[in-house]
């Protein structure tokens, strides 16, 4: 009888330690997973950064408003169609140092 409960015993901790290193594999398998997809996905960056970031909502609205009603006034006023087109072209060119020289708070 304590032979038969013996191999029984044996039986069921072999089946135990096949159940424990399955496990282990699945569980290294989802961490390499895991590390991976970590690796290869970009990291969000609080805080301030970018071109974007240094302006608020309004900041930005405004600028953009300001430029599309220049935009609009070098339409209407202006006649000829190259003066137009230059002078469009030099607001976008310049348009950043003015931001700078009006909005920059350092």
């Amino acid at each position: 009888m304590s032979k038969e409960r013996a191999r029984r015993r044996a039986a069921r901790e072999a089946d135990q330690q096949r159940e424990r290193a399955a496990r282990a594999r699945r569980v290294a398998r989802r961490e390499r997973r895991r590390s991976v997809v970590r690796r290869l996905t970009p990291r969000l960056r609080r805080g301030r950064t970018g071109r974007l970031r240094r302006h608020s909502r309004g900041e930005r609205a405004a600028i953009v408003l300001l430029t599309a009603v220049a935009v609009a006034g070098i339409w209407n006023f202006v006649d000829d169609l190259a003066l137009r087109l230059a002078l469009v072209v030099l607001l976008l060119l310049v348009l950043p140092a003015i931001v700078v020289i009006a909005l920059d708070r350092r």
